[in-house]
């Protein structure tokens, strides 16, 4: 009986032991866990950050024209732009006089950096999640455009400039210059922008306000926006024959802006889409009227835009630049369209096409295209309601020209 005893206590204390050891390891996780509790209740959440914004991929361009740069933060190299450039926090942007660029950013913003501008990209980032992200630009010199999309909760848009940092809200459609002398703009087409200047001074500003900031940093009272002018003629891509002194004389007009009162225009004409120095022609300030006549152009490739002033000082944005063609006068020879046949797409949309000598310019209601190198064009038009024809305009690249009538629907074109 005394050995079973014993031998019933020898299990006994093997049981207590196992139990000692899973007794401890509970302690212990017990005393990890207070202890992490009692580090967040005083420290706050050390993974509170962790995922909620990562930089995922750098902001790209959606397209650029002219001279644009890329200065690297981490090399400080310079590089130029091309479709397959990233930039990353830290990035310089420069844009030289023929330089352009439309930048796609992380939140779905767009930048637009105009030329002899320079921005620095500060962040650009987004969460995992699709709802925060963080994107602020810096404007150095010169101009820039802000367009933000519908942003979700917790979404930070902010473009600083030297004197100003601004939040952008949602939908909205901002410019912002910085000038050579010290002061900077502030242009708020649509949305709303809260402006801090570096005293701590807020203004909110909404759709349709302008303020200017002078070069202690003062953001001015808010005023109506000076809209910009909208050029009617010539069309964009008129051809415009000279006449028998080998010139032309262009007669440029416009609307008045939509919002706010302008006191007077800026006409400026060159050879030259981004208008440098040496390219302009023509430079008339101070004009009155809206319509002014351009004269002695020879034959050549021309663009155009304005802006207007108001009596404050406030100055609109420039027009997007129109193009129009001088064209030598032709000699009378009739340019040949052959193979014109219509084709039905849809409602009263229809499909021109034909074959003529290639550069011949084929107008046809409304609409403009160039014949390729093997002579065929093809042109999508939209028909006036009932009719049963619509005319052809062809015109040669020495400036001849000829009218041709096509049957919609039908395949028999025929020469007025």
């Amino acid at each position: 009986m005394s050995t079973r005893t014993r031998r019933f206590a020898l299990d006994w204390w093997a049981v207590q032991k196992r139990f000692i050891y899973v007794a401890v390891l509970v302690l212990m996780l017990c005393f990890a866990a207070a202890g992490a509790a009692l580090y967040v209740w005083k420290y706050g959440n050390p993974l509170r950050n962790v995922g909620a914004v990562t930089n995922l991929t750098g902001a790209k361009f959606i397209s650029f024209e002219g001279d644009v740069r890329v200065l690297r933060a981490t090399t400080r190299e310079v590089v130029f732009a091309n479709s397959n450039t990233q930039l990353f926090p830290g990035d310089t942007v420069q844009t030289q006089a023929d330089g352009r660029a439309r930048i796609g950013m992380a939140d779905g913003s767009t930048v637009v950096v105009r030329p002899n501008s320079t921005i620095i990209v500060r962040d650009n980032a987004s969460g995992d999640d699709g709802k925060r992200s963080n994107v602020h630009v810096v404007v150095d010199s010169g101009q820039m455009y802000v367009r933000t999309e519908q942003q979700p909760e917790g979404a930070n848009n902010v473009v600083e400039t030297p004197k100003t940092q601004n939040k952008i809200g949602r939908e909205t459609g901002a410019s912002f210059g910085v000038n050579p002398e010290g002061s900077e703009e502030i242009r708020v087409n649509a949305g709303g922008v809260q402006s801090t200047n570096r005293s701590g001074v807020r203004t909110d500003l909404k759709a349709g306000e302008f303020v200017e900031v002078n070069s202690a940093g003062t953001l001015s009272t808010p005023q109506r926006l000076l809209d910009v002018p909208t050029p009617t003629a010539p069309r964009d891509l008129e051809k415009v024959m000279a006449s028998g002194n080998g010139a032309a004389t262009i007669s440029l007009r416009w609307q008045r802006p939509q919002s706010g009162t302008a006191a007077y225009y800026r006409v400026e004409v060159a050879t030259s889409p981004f208008f440098v120095p040496e390219g302009r022609v023509i430079e008339r300030d101070q004009l009155v009227a809206t319509e002014f006549n351009a004269s002695d152009l020879r034959p050549g490739v021309y663009f155009w835009r304005l802006r207007a002033r108001a009596a404050s000082g406030q100055t609109s944005d420039w027009s997007e630049p129109r193009k129009f063609i001088v064209a030598p006068r032709g000699v009378g020879s009739p340019v040949s369209v052959s193979n014109l046949v219509s084709e039905y797409v849809g409602g009263e949309i229809y499909l021109i096409r034909g074959a003529s000598q290639p550069g011949t310019t084929l107008r046809v209601a409304g609409r403009e295209t160039v014949a390729t190198s093997d002579g065929s064009f093809q042109i999508q038009i939209t028909a006036p309601p009932g009719a049963r024809t619509v005319t052809v305009e062809a015109q040669d690249p020495q400036g001849n020209s000829s009218q041709y009538r096509v049957q919609i629907g039908g395949s028999v074109g025929s020469r007025k």
